[in-house]
């Protein structure tokens, strides 16, 4: 037995031989240049979107936004008067005032009067609040030499309070739209514009507004606020998307830069 025992010891164990992967060939995908060309010219598309402000229009911002003296007016316009103070809520985190969000809107407005652009109306963020208690009659000389009928796109700013929202009459379209950047419906909302839309056209036309075919509805799929401080950027950012018929292509990484670029935009007058 001890030396059956011996002989066992000395056969040698068989080693497995390491295992190897098989190497997969990589996957090769081949490009047309028509492909290249529309990948081109899609990154040329958003670097539009998203310009960058030169040196100089970035020191301009930078001044404009030196919080003193806090009552120096920096711009003039649509009968308004925008202060240091006014501009320093385009900086941080801070909440946009009824001013920045006013001036902002009469520039869309303003755009929209060039060649190129959907002809736009913009109310003030006075309206809403002031048609949801009231009704129409609280509002009724506000467009006394205004035909909204002939635009085709009303652009309202909506003050829920401590959050800002937009409300859009889209005549070609025939719809009546809400945005949230915080994603809520407003089914309110939409029924407060809605009587407001009637009645006035009942006055200004003299005849019932025609309703047939046309949808009211939050707008879903849209970008949404990370904090509780740019509802007002969105509801800006909207509104000046939708003036101009462009795909809402920005989130709330793009804020800070906007802030920026709307301090600049408001201080020349002039939408990017």
């Amino acid at each position: 037995m001890r030396n059956l025992l011996k002989a066992t010891a000395r056969i040698p164990v068989p080693l497995e031989e390491p295992y190897v992967p098989e190497e997969e060939e990589e996957e090769v995908v081949l490009i047309t240049e028509e492909e290249e060309e529309e990948e081109d010219s899609e990154t040329e598309e958003i670097s539009e979107e998203f310009l960058e402000l030169t040196t100089e229009q970035d020191q301009m911002v930078s001044r404009a936004l030196v919080p003193n003296p806090p009552d120096q007016v920096l711009v003039d316009d649509f009968r308004l008067q925008l202060t240091r103070r006014d501009f320093a809520t385009l900086s941080g985190l801070n909440w946009l005032n009824d001013e920045i969000i006013n001036f902002y809107f009469n520039l869309i407005q303003r755009r929209s009067e060039n060649e190129g652009y959907p002809k736009s109306y913009v109310f003030s963020t006075f309206f809403y609040p002031k048609v949801q208690k009231e009704g129409h009659k609280a509002v009724r000389r506000w467009t006394k030499a205004v035909d909204l009928f002939t635009f085709n796109y009303i652009l309202i700013p909506v003050h829920l309070g401590n959050h800002w929202c937009l409300a859009v009459i889209d005549f070609r379209r025939q719809e009546l739209r809400y945005y949230d950047s915080m994603g809520m419906p407003n089914k309110d909302c939409l029924q407060i514009i809605r009587n407001y839309l009637s009645e006035e056209h009942k006055i200004r036309k003299n005849s019932d507004f025609d309703w047939s075919g046309w949808q009211l509805f939050s707008a879903k799929d849209i970008p949404q606020q990370m904090n509780g401080s740019d509802c007002g950027m969105f509801a800006c950012k909207f509104a000046e998307y939708v003036s101009r018929d462009a795909p809402i292509t920005f989130d709330q990484r793009h804020m800070p830069y906007f802030r920026r670029r709307m301090v600049f935009e408001i201080l020349t007058k002039k939408l990017m």
